[in-house]
């Protein structure tokens, strides 16, 4: 049996709105994976990707893309095309999950409690309010709660929505309005492993004010992560077999993560899923690591469990390397 090191490429970078905590993402990543041993070549994604992974020849590509196209299903197209394992979920799953219209047709027919709402055209925004304020315009497929904007009675926005104000009607032709949730931030992980994916538990984000936007994700100081969440034992247990289900419907791989809104007054009741998340971040502030360590797995070896679930998923040719 050879004794060569597992070649991992790490895909990071690229030219998405999540470029910078991408390459945070990938630079942890391609250091955790040095660390447990692997040969690693890092690669920032440019338009020459197929050309430089051909070159690199890795075992395992470790996928540490955020949004389009290392979300969406283009990069894990071209790395099904080019016969190369990579970590996280597959071409369907990345296109079904990244497009929130189409998750909730996923989800919701499997029991899965998801706000209502539809797509509006931005132009009519101008004209009327699609739904009684206060509701939540977002973008259809962009991933970290990029353009999301919250319209209420007294919001600066006008009524109707100016031409001029600032907002994702400005970027984007087509949103997703959704009712406003009020209530509790909540989130819970899922990783696979030998046994099956198992869910890592819950945490509650609590925000100095706003909601749990790009800035507050990113931004040290914005967000107080409660690891685990303070809620009722039924509350996190839902949370858990949520997150669960929606990975497994969706036919999740590696990891993925579940956002939730809680409106504690109502219970149970009050318990709606958002969307669930593919790629998770792997930076200092992300939560997966950070659920991960609570349940006794490491940075590094969450990283090496997900090397091993894409090797045990797609094969690989250094799949019998020591």
């Amino acid at each position: 049996m050879s004794t060569e090191p597992l070649h991992v490429a790490v895909l990071m970078g690229g030219w998405a709105n999540e470029r910078e905590v991408s390459l945070m993402s990938g630079r942890g990543v391609a250091d955790a994976l040095e660390l447990k041993g692997y040969r690693v070549t890092e690669i920032d994604m440019g338009r020459d990707v197929a050309a430089r992974l051909a070159e690199a020849a890795p075992d395992v590509v470790f996928n540490a893309l955020h949004g389009v196209p290392g979300e969406d299903g283009s990069v894990q197209g071209m790395l099904d095309l080019m016969g190369l394992a990579y970590t996280h979920s597959g071409l369907a799953t990345s296109v079904i999950a990244i497009d929130k219209q189409l998750t909730k047709q996923a989800l919701v027919p499997q029991g899965i409690p998801m706000p209502g709402g539809r797509i509006v055209k931005s132009a009519d925004l101008f004209e009327r309010d699609p739904l009684p304020r206060p509701y939540v315009l977002k973008p259809v497929n962009e991933g970290s709660s990029v353009g999301v904007a919250i319209v209420t009675a007294d919001s600066d926005c006008g009524n109707p929505i100016s031409r001029d104000a600032p907002g994702p009607w400005q970027q984007f032709a087509q949103l997703l309005a959704e009712p406003f949730i009020k209530g509790r931030e909540l989130t819970a992980a899922v990783i696979d492993g030998e046994d099956g994916p198992r869910a890592l538990g819950v945490t509650e984000l609590v925000i100095d004010q706003g909601f749990y936007d790009y800035e507050h994700k990113y931004t040290e100081g914005r967000t107080q992560h409660v690891c685990p969440a303070e809620i009722p034992p039924a509350i996190a247990a839902l949370c858990e077999h949520y997150a669960l289900k929606a990975h497994q419907v969706l036919g999740c791989h590696g990891t993925s993560r579940t956002d939730f809104r809680w409106d504690d007054e109502l219970g149970e009741e009050g318990l709606f899923v958002l969307e669930t998340n593919t790629q998770p971040g792997m930076t200092p502030l992300s939560l997966v690591p950070e659920q991960a360590k609570h349940a006794g797995i490491g940075y590094a070896e969450l990283v090496d469990l997900l090397v091993k679930e894409a090797v045990r998923v797609h094969g690989s040719k250094g799949a019998s390397h020591g």
